[in-house]
């Protein structure tokens, strides 16, 4: 019996650490994925205004190039490809955003292609 004592609290300490390991790359990890989340928001909107306004795709090109460092955090490294094709325009952006951790830095790849959407076809 003797032996047992204090096992209840390596555990809970064991269990603490953890949980907090947990928080912590959460912490860290979620901000980038919204912004990533974010981002793909704001390429769709700007592919289908580029499209619904007769803009090319370098007018495209240029726009989120200005718009992605400042609300989403795209590096200036991105390589932002946009094109038109069948009367549709699209763009693909592509980029590596690295989450620094104690000893182990992930490289977050964002590698996302928006369409236009059909809905601004005429038939």
């Amino acid at each position: 019996m003797r032996n047992e004592q204090g096992g209840a609290r390596l555990k809970f300490i064991i269990f603490i650490v953890i949980f907090g390991l947990i928080l912590y790359v959460g912490y860290m990890y979620v901000p980038v994925a919204v912004d990533a989340y974010y981002f793909k928001d704001e390429m769709q909107n700007k592919v289908d205004m580029a499209l619904a306004e007769n803009f090319d795709a370098n007018w495209l090109k240029d726009q989120l190039a200005k718009s992605g460092p400042k609300c989403c955090h795209v590096p200036d490294s991105a390589v932002i490809t946009a094109s038109n094709k069948d009367n549709r325009i699209s763009v693909r952006v592509q980029f590596v955003r690295p989450i620094s951790f104690p000893g182990y830095t992930y490289n977050y790849e964002f590698d996302h292609t928006a369409q236009s959407s059909s809905f601004f076809l005429a038939k």
